[in-house]
């Protein structure tokens, strides 16, 4: 079928595009390439670059028909949402609305949109985390993906909008940003590639949820085949903590390097970790790649850049 992906010269949204393509999908991308690289979108893929909040973009959605469309174009930053709530806002709510009324308007088969599952549980009572757990979001990042939620069960219900929202933990793999705050993976391979000494923040001992890009988008895929609506983890249902991490990063570099302690960042959960039983369930997806494999994935991807 034809298929959009906001967001496909991104990080994830490259690696899904790819995959859209192998399965013999017609792919067309939107990206503004304000965080995408634009020789990361498949040479097959019909390109525009715009944000989602453009007036130009109900004419796209009417002049291409896409049957199935997969959002991923964000504003990706927690500290910036807390800085700027308004802007957040007007990117990761507004933005999204704007496309989703279009797609409403054009009738699409297929809504799956990519919200969070490591922002949107807060400091969570139940640990791994389940879909059942009611969200606390402790950054306006993590509240403007639960409005967007909140606005695709309201048009499931009055109308039948037919949309599907994944929770994905930390996701990281090859083509991450390795300059962002987020993406420690990224950040810890290339400073050791580069020889140059990581910084931990706080004790080391926060706990997150690590998924390979690879699985995501398998996640991805599962829910464009099905015709599940609601909200479903994607995840390991296994914690690491920053210490641990590092560990396994240095080992793939074959660096023996110590890592620098800097402050803690405030606001931060202190664990986050998923149970992604629904997802299996439901989707018939499971994890797939370790997180030894996927970091080792990831330091060959950054090996060949340095």
């Amino acid at each position: 079928m034809k298929t959009l992906v906001t967001g496909g010269a991104g990080f994830i949204g490259s690696h899904l595009a790819d995959r859209l393509i192998e399965d013999g999908h017609e792919v067309v991308v939107l990206d503004d390439l304000s965080t995408g690289r634009r020789e990361q979108v498949p040479s097959t893929a019909n390109f525009y670059q715009m944000d989602v909040e453009t007036r130009w973009l109900p004419r796209v959605i009417e002049r291409e028909k896409p049957e199935a469309v997969f959002h991923l174009a964000a504003q990706l930053s927690v500290p910036r949402s807390v800085e700027d709530p308004v802007f957040d806002a007007h990117v990761n709510v507004m933005g999204s609305l704007s496309l989703i009324q279009a797609c409403r308007r054009a009738k699409v088969r297929r809504f799956v949109f990519f919200s969070t599952g490591g922002a949107i549980y807060g400091q969570a009572d139940v640990i791994p985390t389940a879909e059942t757990q009611a969200p606390a979001p402790m950054a306006p990042y993590g509240a403007a993906k639960l409005a967007v939620e909140h606005y695709l069960r309201l048009f499931q219900a009055l109308e039948g909008f037919p949309a599907v929202t994944i929770r994905p933990g930390n996701v990281y793999g090859p083509r991450q940003d390795p300059h962002g705050e987020a993406g420690v993976v990224a950040i810890f391979a290339r400073a050791l590639l580069q020889g140059e000494v990581p910084v931990i923040n706080g004790d080391g001992a926060f706990t997150r949820d690590y998924v390979y890009v690879g699985d995501v988008v398998e996640a991805a895929v599962a829910a464009l085949r099905s015709d599940a609506t609601g909200s479903f983890n994607v995840g390991t249902g296994i914690e690491t903590d920053v210490n641990r991490l590092y560990e396994l990063i240095r080992r793939a570099t074959g660096k023996d390097v110590e890592a620098r302690r800097g402050p803690a960042r405030p606001g931060d959960a202190r664990r986050s970790c998923l149970d992604a039983h629904l997802a299996s369930e439901v989707l018939g997806w499971r994890p797939r790649v370790s997180l030894e494999e996927g970091i080792r994935l990831t330091v060959e991807h950054f090996a060949v850049r340095v």
